[in-house]
This record gives structure tokens, sequence and C-alpha cells, in this order.
């Protein structure tokens, strides 16, 4: 395929498409950064520790294979590994193997970790309304929902 080819191919942005998609990109950037600084200042936590604790917190038995809980906060096995390996030290999880797979393990919040995510919610809530729920009506916020409902599969893909 020459050069030429891929130039008439390619299915440019839309001026509001790329409007979208720079406002998109901006978000992308901005928000995580917002929210580890808030954790850092106020739990002395990064958000990615804030993610692992608070989706074990949700789970029965406050337990997940390493596995999913890397999917679930959006992070491979090996990153997920060395910030669960620096929550145990602290004492806010701990590992055991798995009983149905024997190269698994889960991941379960302690007592002490569910303590520090206790205290460090509201903070991270009232950023998070803050940032971007206070920005937006209630009409917005469901479109938003069915917005990010509509990406999210193709992105996980």
């Amino acid at each position: 395929m020459t050069q030429d080819a891929v130039v008439t191919d390619t299915r440019w942005l839309s001026s509001p498409e790329m409007a979208a998609w720079l406002n998109l990109t901006q978000l992308l950037m901005l928000v995580p950064s917002a929210l580890d600084r808030q954790l850092r200042d106020d739990a002395g936590i990064p958000h990615a520790y804030y993610q692992i604790l608070a989706t074990l917190s949700s789970e029965p038995g406050r337990s997940m294979r390493m596995t999913d809980l890397a999917r679930r906060v959006g992070t491979t096995t090996s990153r997920l590994s060395h910030a669960v390996a620096s929550l145990e030290q602290r004492g806010w999880i701990c590992r055991k193997a798995c009983a149905f797979d024997k190269r698994g393990q889960i991941a379960s919040l302690t007592d002490t970790g569910h303590s520090v995510l206790e205290s460090a919610a509201p903070g991270h809530v009232a950023e998070v309304r803050r940032l971007i729920f206070d920005q937006l009506s209630p009409t917005e916020i469901d479109q938003l929902r069915e917005i990010t409902a509509k990406i999210l599969p193709a992105v996980s893909a």
C-alpha cells in the first residue's frame, strides 16, 4: 500500500471529534494526576494503591484473584504484584495461594488496610466530586455513564 493510499483511506477526525478527543486526552492525563496528588497529600498513598484497596473492599470476603484484580484496576500483573508487595509490607493486604489454581494467588484486604481505606475515602470522594460530578447535571452524569459504558468494551478487549 502506498503512502497516498494510506492518506486517502484514513478516516480523519472531524472538527467536533478532534475537539472531543483533545478534551478526553487532557482528562485522561489530568484527572489521575489530581487524584494521586490529593491521596498522597491527605492519606500518604498513591491513587494506584487506593484503587487496589477499594476494589478489594467491595469484593466478597474482601479477596480477589491477583489476575482479576489486575484487570479490574487496569494494570499488568507484574505492576500489581509490585504494588501488592508494598501493601503487604504495610500490613494492608495479605496474599495466599489460590485453592483451585496452584499458580494463582488471592489478595485479601486486611482489617488494617480496610481502616486505611475508610480513613482515605472521604477526602478522595470529595475530590472526585469536586473534579467531576460537581461540574455536571444529573442528566450529564447519566450521559457520561452511558458514553463510558459504550467505550469501555472497545478499550478493554
